[in-house]
């Protein structure tokens, strides 16, 4: 019997079906001084459009669309609420929740508490059917420069304002790592006084965030210790304590070793969300004693594809499902490679490739904090995983690039 159709894919045209146009041909660089002629494949077969629910919680976190026309963009926060916004609908659309004012949109390297506010008001209101389904925010502290912080009851008043506004609108509130906090904690109860001053007054369940210092080098030694053993038996004190007020943890270390000894350490009911943009896709396979549920930041740029997966997921097609997302774990490992915390420049650079805006401009700049090199591999890698939804399009903005960067092209 013939393999059922999916239902969220698009079947290709056949290759030799004279309807189908010649496939675009890019220089792209090698090395320094090196370069290669590439000739990308063919549209993404997966469907724009999909309906859950899943066989997993899956919150993509979204990154923000810079205003390319901000005179000061280094001092200045300017965002493009339309595109932003257009961007949130296109991942509504399959079926994703949204972790909103999250690291991915900038928080911390550019993206400005103020400004957070503005996002997750004009999300909520944007949102579709109830705001708790559609969004979930992030709560930091970051109107508190890490270095002016003195006291824990300033982490905390900084917290509760973050935690007041997001509850306020209607959102799920994910509680962020604090680099004050981490600056002025002495000890893992520092961490446990202020975390459970925090879940007492919470009018709903939280996501605890637990972001590795790859993510952020001034994270170091979250939770007490910079041992990962130690510091997951803190977390892990605070949930069983206060398991009532945690819907679940997202742990962000990219080591599935640990992941998996927390996930099976969890008090029942409690989730286990990855945060492992170099393992996902095992991750919420899972093993014979469980599975981790997702909230990524790679989802930003594969949400078509992850969404083809987790349907084949949820009808109980493993090998579809690894089939769709395991060629997309390359791609998500040469964005979030080292230095980490630079990742959302490769999210926004398929974001301009895919259509989705009209330019490769980034808050404060941080397209250039990565380079050609890197860039043309993220080409190269999104084409194998099939995700480049008009292959025409991504050539010539990446031509566009390449020339930028003094790649000279031979085809038009």
């Amino acid at each position: 019997m013939p393999a059922p159709v999916n239902p969220i894919c698009v079947n290709p045209a056949p290759a030799s079906s004279p309807e189908v146009p010649p496939l675009p041909v890019i220089t792209l660089p090698l090395a320094p001084g090196r370069s290669e002629t590439v000739r990308l494949g063919r549209p993404s077969p997966f469907a724009p459009t999909a309906s859950g629910p899943y066989a997993r919680q899956v919150l993509a976190a979204a990154h923000v669309v810079a205003d390319p026309f901000a005179e000061r963009p280094w001092l200045q926060t300017s965002i493009d609420w339309d595109a932003t916004l257009a961007f949130r609908h296109h991942l509504w659309d399959l079926g994703f929740k949204i972790a909103e004012a999250m690291d991915t949109s900038q928080r911390g390297m550019g993206l400005d508490w103020p400004t957070a506010r503005q996002l997750i008001e004009r999300s909520c209101a944007a949102a579709r059917g109830p705001v708790p389904d559609a969004l979930a925010c992030g709560a930091g502290t970051d109107q508190l420069a890490a270095e002016k912080a003195v006291s824990l009851a300033q982490v905390v008043d900084a917290y509760e304002e973050q935690l007041e506004f997001i509850e306020a609108k209607g959102a799920q509130a994910i509680i962020m790592a604090s680099r004050a906090l981490c600056r002025i904690a002495r000890s893992p109860d520092d961490y446990l006084a202020v975390y459970d001053r925090l879940l007492r007054q919470t009018r709903h369940k939280v996501i605890l965030h637990w972001l590795g210092d790859m993510f952020d080098p001034e994270l170091r030694g979250y939770w007490g210790s910079s041992d990962p053993l130690k510091a997951m038996q803190t977390c892990l004190s605070l949930i069983e304590n206060r398991r009532e007020r945690i819907e679940g943890v997202k742990i962000s270390l990219l080591d599935p070793t640990q992941e998996i000894r927390m996930r099976r350490q969890l008090p029942a009911g409690v989730l286990m969300y990855t945060g492992d943009d170099f393992h996902f896709a095992a991750m919420m396979a899972g093993d014979r004693e469980g599975h981790s549920h997702g909230l990524l930041g790679i989802f930003d740029a594969i949400a078509p594809a992850a969404a083809a997966a987790l349907a084949e997921l949820s009808a109980g097609n493993l090998s579809a499902y690894h089939a769709i997302l395991d060629p997309t774990v390359p791609l998500s490992r040469r964005i979030f490679e080292a230095p980490t915390q630079f990742y959302k420049a490769g999210l926004v650079l398929l974001a301009w490739l895919n259509g989705f805006q009209d330019h490769f401009i980034m808050v404060g700049g941080l397209q250039s904090a990565r380079g050609i090199l890197h860039y043309a591999d993220v080409l190269r890698l999104a084409d194998q995983a099939r995700l480049l939804r008009d292959p025409d399009l991504a050539a010539h903005r990446m031509r566009t690039l390449c020339r930028l960067n003094g790649i000279e092209q031979s085809y038009d």
